[in-house]
């Protein structure tokens, strides 16, 4: 093709002495502004440096960056147990946040740790645990790291995290890079917990008890007990796996709490947490559950594998005292329906037979009532009072009621093989503590332990202002962050000093869930009205690390 002319040559002597030019003029141009820009950074780079000699700032060495250990030596504050916390709120005047800058005059700055740390829960290190006393799983129990063994930088995400699916998504889908584990597609394949599926998982609701999945297992429930009316909110899943059982609860309204052990590949509620689901890594070992007592409306077990009949019963006397005055427990699994199982479980039909006289034994001690054994299911009810299990305790010795006690005391408070007494009452059809309303009701009514007095300090009168206080905070906090006005944004949130459960209560319109955390040095323990409110909590001491 001709340029120019039909006569013209592509490019003449004339465009080449022309091109040559512009050339030369480019070149003259970008040297200039290299210079320019070169003298500007060089200019900045000095200003930064004089600037940063007249500051207190932490100083860390590039192997510190690169291999985070508990000795690396970096300047951070030093924290005494005799420090007196504060644990009132920070808003300023008229319940808004200070706009006034705030001056630091210290930086503390702490390098990520190693990527090996992503899974790093301090106080659940699988290493660590193997030098305690595996009776009795104690070695699985909370055992944090002594001040030597602290590390003192930031756990990473693992390498190709992703946001997780919004819920309701997130229910049935997570990411393999945010859990890289494959192991439990394998070993609990045939049970339909959890599938692979190229670069997630799948969570097709099936588990060991309920093989037509979690929904078709809970409907089985609701037919042996009231599930729809709102008297049943707060739930406990002993050994809960990947919280499918408490996954599909929450289409119910009913806010299950799941807890299992870290297990030597994964966390299970690791997976549980990228579902959406409430989940905490815990045990039953030696010391109490970190909730109060009179929690939660039910409580489950589906081949838990915990041996309810054994030491003493103590493990069921724990249940006892989390459950509610006319709770439930559901158990399935072995012992339960046995003849018809006894051989696929590889057991004697003699041994699951004791097993579950055992239980049965301890239950009735309990003054618990057997409401019904149907097909793999068994349901007990826990008495709405101890009137007539005062009496019954002259032919039944053990266990005994606990005497000089605080039932709702639960952080590393060892269990004892002693009843907790309810609340007195003064007639057999009383419910002890107070009778609770039912859901969603229950969110704003004034709780039983308040309107007792039992909470010391807190009115009905403080009960509401702060509830209403609440209200309005996080309407304010929905201006200032836009995130927080975004439906299914955040699915979990964690309240470090959750009081009366004010800033859970507020969101509960939301797509979410709070973990309502009361720390244990607060003078008053206020988690008991949390549960109350139909929210879920968990003590924490704020020095040691948190178990999930």
């Amino acid at each position: 093709m001709a340029v120019g002319g039909n006569n013209s040559p592509p490019y003449s002597a004339k465009t080449k002495h022309f091109n040559a030019e512009i050339k030369r003029n480019k070149f003259y141009s970008m040297a200039l502004v290299t210079l320019l820009c070169s003298a500007f950074y060089f200019l900045g780079v000095w200003q930064h440096t004089s600037d940063t000699t007249t500051r207190r700032t932490s100083i860390i060495d590039d192997t510190q960056i690169n291999n985070c250990s508990p000795k690396a030596t970096i300047k951070t504050p030093q924290i005494s147990k005799s420090t007196n916390l504060d644990f009132s709120t920070r808003h300023a005047a008229e319940d808004k946040i200070a706009t006034s800058p705030v001056v630091s005059t210290s930086t503390n700055q702490f390098p990520r740790c190693d990527i090996k740390y992503s899974e790093y829960t301090p106080c659940e290190d699988t290493n660590r645990s193997l030098k305690f006393d595996r009776d009795r799983l104690i070695y699985r129990e909370r055992h944090c790291p002594e001040k030597g063994e602290l590390l003192k930088c930031r756990i990473p995400a693992p390498f190709g995290y992703k946001n997780p699916f919004q819920w309701p998504q997130s229910r049935d889908y997570a990411w393999y890079s945010n859990v890289p584990h494959k192991h439990l597609t394998v070993e609990k394949a045939v049970q339909n917990w959890i599938r692979f599926e190229g670069d997630r998982f799948r969570f097709p609701g099936g588990g060991t008890m309920f093989p037509n999945g979690a929904d078709a297992y809970i409907d089985d429930i609701g037919e042996l007990i009231n599930l729809k009316d709102g008297s049943i909110r707060t739930a406990i899943d002993t050994g809960c796996g990947v919280a499918s059982w408490g996954a599909y609860l929450l289409s119910r309204d009913i806010l299950a709490m799941s807890f299992a052990p870290r297990d030597t590949h994964e966390a299970q509620v690791q997976f549980a947490l990228e579902r959406g689901v409430p989940a905490l890594i815990g045990v039953l070992a030696s010391i109490r559950l970190p909730y109060p007592s009179r929690s939660f409306d039910m409580a489950h077990c589906s081949r838990c594998l915990i041996p309810w009949g054994k030491n003493d019963g103590q493990y069921l006397i724990e249940v006892d005292r989390v459950l509610r005055p006319g709770g439930y427990w559901i158990l399935s699994g072995p012992p339960i329906n046995w003849k018809k199982y006894w051989k696929g479980w590889e057991r004697t039909e003699e041994d699951l037979n004791s097993e579950q006289s055992e239980i049965e034994a301890v239950a009735k001690s309990l003054c618990w009532n057997k409401l019904v054994e149907k097909g793999d299911i068994a349901i007990w009810q826990k008495p709405t009072n101890h009137i007539q299990c005062k009496i019954d305790r002259e032919t039944i010795l053990n266990p005994p009621f606990c005497q000089d006690q605080d039932p709702d005391t639960a952080w590393y408070t060892k269990m004892e093989t002693c009843l907790t007494p309810l609340p007195d009452v003064s007639d057999v059809n009383d419910v002890a503590g107070g009778k609770l309303a039912n859901w969603p009701e229950r969110l704003t009514a004034i709780p039983p332990r308040i309107s007792s007095g039992s909470i010391k300090g807190i009115t009905v009168k403080i009960f509401k202002e702060n509830t209403h206080l609440w209200n309005k905070r996080v309407a304010y906090y929905k201006t200032v962050n836009n995130d927080l006005r975004t439906r299914g944004r955040y699915r979990n949130l964690l309240d470090m000093n959750a009081h009366l459960g004010g800033f859970a209560a507020a969101f509960v319109d939301y797509p979410l869930w709070v973990m309502n955390v009361v720390p244990t040095e607060s003078k008053i323990n206020t988690l008991g009205v949390i549960y109350e409110r139909g929210l879920i909590g968990t003590y924490q001491n704020w020095y040691i690390s948190k178990p999930n």
